[in-house]
């Protein structure tokens, strides 16, 4: 009579893990390696931007130090810098506290998402409006992006799920509202209607005159814009480098002996800073 044979099961010794545990886990560590790096890059950022120093690598008037004095560095008040902290510290939350199932990795995709969207939007901006580049910011770009790539990579076997689709467009949809939020917020369009009497010392300057020598990528000059609200557009504005922060100034501003933006000329005296409307104002003569 044949013999049962019992299959005898070996059991995983004391303190052994399942390989897709294993797998889970390490992956999970290098996103909370990034998102250590990330914390230590914005940390430093949001001390200089409250300490009032200067960055590391960042020589006055270079693309760095442009973009850490610009509008686009603070949002509500507080430096980019803080934001990009929450955000990295919130990812370094995720990696390492909450339990490793299926809506941990979709909470880091989509908060690494999120945060890719707004350092290339400000990376953008950069370029475009001040026509330079932080090394600092292209770091931080380069830690989100790296912990949403290796998020995507490591994506677990029970993504993509039924659901899945839908998921994703609303998660782009969401992302496409932040960053609209954030472009409509820097771009003045909730600002109050133009002043009758900013207007008024406006259309006086010209009248009288006087001349605002700058550069559309000099953030004391978009500073001394936005005093004007929507009469910025009538003051005596002259462009003295239209072809970029690395290009040479204009004849006009050459042959005026302009030396730094903003620069004013009223009643033939000479003012190389930001003037606010009521100095202005003093300055020109005109009744504010």
């Amino acid at each position: 009579m044949a013999k049962n044979k019992r299959k005898h099961h070996r059991k995983p010794a004391a303190g052994s893990m399942a390989p897709a545990a294993k797998a889970s886990m390490s992956a999970e560590r290098v996103v909370a390696t990034l998102a250590g790096i990330g914390l230590l890059i914005t940390g430093y950022l949001t001390w200089v931007a409250w300490f009032g120093a200067g960055p590391v690598w960042c020589a006055e008037g270079s693309g760095c130090d442009l973009i850490q004095q610009s509008r686009w560095s603070r949002v509500l008040g507080l430096p980019v810098a803080l934001w990009g902290f929450a955000v990295y510290a919130v990812l370094l939350f995720m990696a390492t506290r909450m339990p490793p199932r299926l809506k941990r990795w979709q909470r880091i995709w989509f908060v690494s998402l999120v945060g890719v969207a707004i350092s290339l939007y400000l990376t953008i901006v950069g370029l475009v409006s001040l026509d330079a580049l932080c090394p600092w910011c292209l770091a931080s770009l380069a830690t989100i992006s790296a912990i949403f790539l290796w998020t995507a990579i490591k994506r677990p076997e029970s993504a993509p799920g039924p659901a899945w689709g839908t998921w994703l467009l609303n998660s782009v949809v969401v992302t496409a509202v932040i960053l609209g939020t954030l472009h409509v917020y820097y771009s003045d369009l909730l600002s109050p209607r133009e002043d009758p009497r900013l207007a008024s010392l406006a259309q006086h300057l010209t009248d009288t005159g006087a001349l605002y020598y700058g550069a559309y990528w000099c953030p004391a000059c978009q500073q001394q814009s936005r005093l004007f609200r929507g009469a910025s557009d009538q003051l005596p504005f002259v462009e003295c480098a239209p072809g970029g922060r690395n290009s040479s100034m204009t004849l006009q501003c050459v042959n005026a002996g302009v030396s730094g933006y903003p620069t004013w000329v009223i009643n033939g005296r000479r003012y190389q800073n930001v003037l606010t409307p009521e100095e202005l104002a003093r300055r020109s003569g005109f009744e504010w």
